[in-house]
């Protein structure tokens, strides 16, 4: 039986649920493991204007934030 993993959570990203979905695939092509909060709701209704959440593991967190800015730079970077 697999060992329960308590570690805590921590939301690095809101936002529409494709562009979570985004972040999310950025996150995991980076090593870091990721999941979708309220994701469903976009899936049943996407006319209905939800937000959700990119949630990572504690311990993944600055990691994390620096993948998100770092591809927000790059973002950034080509429309100049």
């Amino acid at each position: 039986m697999k060992e329960k993993d308590n570690t805590p959570l921590v939301e690095v990203f809101a936002g529409s649920p494709w562009e979570a979905e985004l972040t999310k695939g950025l996150l995991e092509s980076n090593g870091i493991g990721s999941v979708v909060k309220d994701g469903i709701m976009g899936t049943l209704a996407p006319y209905i204007s939800t937000e959700v959440s990119v949630l990572v593991s504690e311990s993944d967190y600055e990691a994390a934030m620096e993948v998100i800015e770092g591809g927000n730079k790059e973002k950034t970077d080509s429309n100049r």
